[in-house]
């Protein structure tokens, strides 16, 4: 048993998607979390500045005692996680593997969709990912910029939002059959997603994937929390405004959250 709590970081309000999976799936489980709002979105940032970023967070987490750190963002996971991985003696999980596989799985045929953020889609980790599981598959993938801003600002439901997916999406509808959202914030603007991109494509969530590896991490390594310690002691810390980080968390994790503002 470890009553330490688990560490998420994410370039702003997205990774709570994983964060809401976790608290579904292991709800006994405590969390810290980083977003890491002020310097949002990390996708059109270059490679080095990212780097720096994360590793600014990863130490904030580790100050915070974790027993485990999950890059809840794609981008940070495509440039950084496999160094992050190396140099730390606890286990540290990215988003982009979990949902390589799931899209695998999903597809009837063969036809995968990659949405993400321009570095995440420059980076090509994802079809690198699923074509090294199954060579045979179609990858298309499509960096879209304008939706994490969308997503930082809480536009989840307008019709600007509306019109932004839609423009964006077009070039994908009717090309595949499975989508990964491989940016945690792209979940938030799911239903809109799946309304342009028709009722047969089936979405991959890659965080919500990514906690079915949390789990089996916790039980590999005997880091389960202990079920005796009653109640939760989950802590969520933003660069930015504290309150339009809480209206999101909030709303999207249906409970009261206490947020705090950090420099880092």
């Amino acid at each position: 048993m470890d009553n330490r709590p688990i560490g998420f970081l994410d370039s702003g309000v997205g990774g709570l998607t994983v964060v809401r999976e976790l608290l579904r799936q292991l709800p006994h489980e405590d969390v810290v979390y980083i977003g890491d709002s002020a310097r949002a979105p990390y996708g059109p940032r270059p490679a080095e500045q990212i780097r720096d970023y994360t590793w600014q967070m990863v130490n904030f987490l580790l100050t915070k005692n974790v027993k485990m750190i999950v890059l809840a963002c794609n981008t940070a996971t495509a440039v950084v996680w496999e160094e992050v991985k190396a140099k730390l003696d606890i286990p540290v999980l990215g988003v982009i593997l979990p949902g390589a596989s799931a899209a695998i799985k999903s597809t009837t045929h063969q036809k995968i969709g990659v949405i993400g953020t321009p570095m995440t889609v420059s980076s090509g980790i994802y079809q690198e990912k699923i074509q090294h599981l199954a060579p045979d598959m179609e990858v298309t993938s499509l960096a879209c910029p304008k939706f994490v801003p969308l997503v930082e600002s809480n536009e989840l439901t307008s019709s600007v939002s509306k019109k932004v997916v839609y423009e964006t999406l077009k070039p994908l509808v009717g090309k595949v059959d499975t989508l990964v959202l491989g940016c945690t914030h792209y979940p938030l603007l799911k239903p809109i997603i799946q309304n342009v991109m028709g009722p047969s494509v089936k979405l991959i969530d890659s965080g919500a994937e990514c906690v079915r590896d949390i789990s089996v991490l916790l039980n590999y390594f005997e880091l389960n929390k202990s079920r005796e310690l009653a109640g939760q002691n989950h802590r969520f810390y933003t660069t930015a405004n504290a309150n339009s980080f809480a209206a999101i968390a909030e709303k999207w994790l249906e409970r009261s959250v206490n947020v705090e503002h950090v420099n880092l």
